[in-house]
C-alpha cells in the first residue's frame, strides 16, 4: 500500500485572511478545568485536533458529560473537584504529552485507581519528570521503569502541599503540579529557574481559584473551587508561525491572521522573527475571557537575516524569560533559516529531542534532503540560507515521522522551492490543525496540493 504524502509546489505568493484554529495548549486545560468545576462551562474557539480529543475522552471515561456542541464550540458539564468517577478502561491519552502529564497530577488525587497510557511515540517520552514530585506529595505511581514511562498505574491518595523548586522551565510540570495541589492539605509552590507558559495560572484564576504569583513562583491559595464559566480561547501563535514564516519566504505575500493569542510566555516566535526581519505588525486587542491577550496579525513578503538564538540567553525585553519559549516553533524557525542571509545557529534546545520525534535531527535530515546545508550539534542546529538568487530552495522528498510540525514546516518550505516538497506521513497535521493543507491552497495563489 501506498504511503500517503502530499506535495506542496512554488507559490506566488499568500494573500488575503486566515483565521487559525484555537490554542492547543488553552483547550486542554479549558477541557480539564471545566470538568472538576462547579456547573456548566462554555467554551469556544476549541482546538479539535487529535491530541485535545484525547483530553475529551480521558474525562468522558470518567464520567464528565461533554456536548460538542460545534467542532469548535464545547459545553462542560462539570462536577466538580470530587466529582470524577473511576474510568471504565485505561485511558489513552494518544500522542497528547500534555493530557498525559497534567492528568496524572489530577488522578493521583482521586479516590480511585487508573491507568494511562499512550501510542508508541508517546510510551517514549520521560515522565519522571512529574512522577517524581507528585511521590513527594503522597501519590502512589507505579509504571514501567519504576515510573519513568507509559503505561501508569495510579492509585488515587490523600496529597500534602510541597514547595517544589524545579530544575526545569516546564509548563507541563507545572501545572501537574498545581492541579495536584488543588486537593492538597497546605500551599503547593512551584518556583521555577525561568517562567514557562502560564495558561495554568491565568485559567484557574477565569474559574475563581486563588493563585498566587510572584515572579517565577506559583502557588494555590486559598479558595481552590472552580466556577463554571466562558472560555474564548485565542487563535494558537504555534499554528499561525507557519503562515507567517510562508509570507515572509514568498515573494508578493501580504496576508492577515486574526485573533491570535499573544500571552507574553508565548511569542518568542514574535522576537525571533522580528530579529530576523522588519515584516511582521502585532495590533494588540483585548483580553479574552480566560485572561489572554489577544492580537491581530499582519505578514509581508521580506528579506531575513542569519542570527544567532541561544534558548540559555535572555530576551532582551522581557528579563526573566528565556529565548526558547518558541520550543514548538523550532521547525518552522528552521525553515526561516534556511531561507535567511547568512547562517543561524540555535543552541540550549536539547529539550526539542524528547518532542513527538527528535526535532533537532529531524529538521536537519529534512533541510538536507530538500538542499539546506545544515550542521547537527548536541543541543541544537546550524543552518546556512540556501536560497538561490531567486529566493528558491531545491526541493525533493521528506519524511515527517509522525510529527505534525515537522509536516507544516516543511509544507510552507515547498512553497519557496523549485521542485516541490513531497511529505510522507502528512496525516500527522490533523493533531493541531486539520485543515491545514486546505487553507494553506486557498491563501496560495498557487499552492498545488496533491495527494496519491
Amino acid at each position: 500500500m501506498t504511503t500517503p504524502f502530499k506535495i506542496i509546489k512554488k507559490s506566488n505568493g499568500l494573500c488575503g485572511s486566515v483565521t487559525v484554529p484555537g490554542d492547543k495548549s488553552i483547550s486542554h486545560r479549558a477541557v480539564i478545568f471545566g470538568s472538576i468545576a462547579n456547573d456548566i462551562t462554555k467554551v469556544t474557539g476549541f482546538l479539535p485536533g487529535a491530541d485535545n480529543l484525547s483530553t475529551i475522552a480521558a474525562f468522558r471515561a470518567m464520567d464528565i458529560k461533554i456536548n460538542i456542541v460545534s467542532p469548535t464550540e464545547l459545553e462542560i458539564h462539570g462536577q466538580g473537584l470530587h466529582g470524577l468517577k473511576k474510568p471504565t478502561t485505561i485511558i489513552d491519552a494518544g500522542n497528547s504529552g500534555t493530557t498525559t502529564r497534567l492528568l496524572i497530577g489530577l488522578l493521583a488525587a482521586q479516590d480511585f485507581t487508573s491507568t494511562i497510557t499512550g501510542d508508541e511515540s508517546l510510551q517514549k517520552r520521560p515522565m519522571m519528570r512529574v512522577v517524581k514530585p507528585l511521590r513527594q506529595m503522597g501519590a502512589k505511581i507505579d509504571g514501567k521503569d519504576d515510573g519513568k514511562l507509559l503505561p501508569l498505574t495510579i492509585t488515587g491518595s490523600k496529597l500534602h502541599a510541597i514547595d517544589y523548586k524545579s530544575p526545569v522551565a516546564s509548563a507541563q510540570l507545572k501545572s501537574c503540579l498545581l492541579i495536584a495541589g488543588l486537593y492538597a492539605e497546605g500551599t503547593t509552590t512551584v518556583t521555577e529557574p525561568m517562567k514557562s507558559r502560564d495558561h495554568t495560572e491565568r485559567m484557574l484564576k477565569a474559574f475563581g481559584v486563588d493563585v498566587l504569583v510572584k515572579g517565577d513562583k506559583v502557588s494555590i491559595g486559598e479558595n481552590r473551587t472552580l466556577v463554571g464559566t466562558t472560555i474564548n480561547v485565542p487563535g494558537d501563535i504555534s499554528s499561525a508561525a507557519f503562515f507567517m514564516v510562508a509570507a515572509m519566504i514568498t515573494k508578493g505575500s501580504e496576508l492577515h491572521i486574526n485573533n491570535i493569542g499573544v500571552n507574553f510566555t508565548r511569542t518568542g516566535i514574535k522576537t525571533i522573527l522580528e530579529e530576523m526581519t522588519t515584516g511582521v505588525g502585532f495590533e494588540t486587542k483585548d483580553k479574552t475571557n480566560g485572561e489572554e491577550e489577544v492580537a491581530d496579525i499582519t505578514v509581508r513578503s521580506s528579506s531575513l537575516k542569519g542570527i544567532n538564538i541561544n534558548g540559555n540567553k535572555l530576551l532582551p525585553a522581557i528579563d526573566e524569560f528565556p529565548l526558547l519559549p518558541a520550543i514548538d516553533e523550532f521547525p518552522i524557525i528552521c525553515v526561516a533559516a534556511a531561507f535567511a542571509e547568512g547562517t543561524t545557529r540555535i543552541s540550549g534546545a536539547g529539550e526539542l529531542r524528547v518532542k513527538e520525534s527528535d526535532r533537532i535531527t529531524a529538521m536537519a535530515r529534512a533541510l538536507t534532503a530538500v538542499g539546506v546545508k545544515v550542521e547537527e550539534t548536541e543541543d541544537g542546529i546550524i543552518i546556512k540560507g540556501s536560497a538561490d538568487s531567486e529566493g528558491l530552495i531545491k526541493g525533493g522528498t521528506i519524511d515527517s515521522l509522525g510529527d505534525h510540525r515537522i509536516a507544516m514546516a516543511m509544507a510552507v518550505a515547498g512553497l519557496a522551492s523549485r521542485e516541490g516538497i513531497k511529505i510522507r506521513d502528512s496525516g500527522c497535521v490533523d493533531v493541531s490543525y486539520p485543515d491545514f493543507f486546505k487553507v494553506l491552497g486557498e491563501v496560495s495563489k498557487t499552492c498545488e496540493v496533491s495527494k496519491t
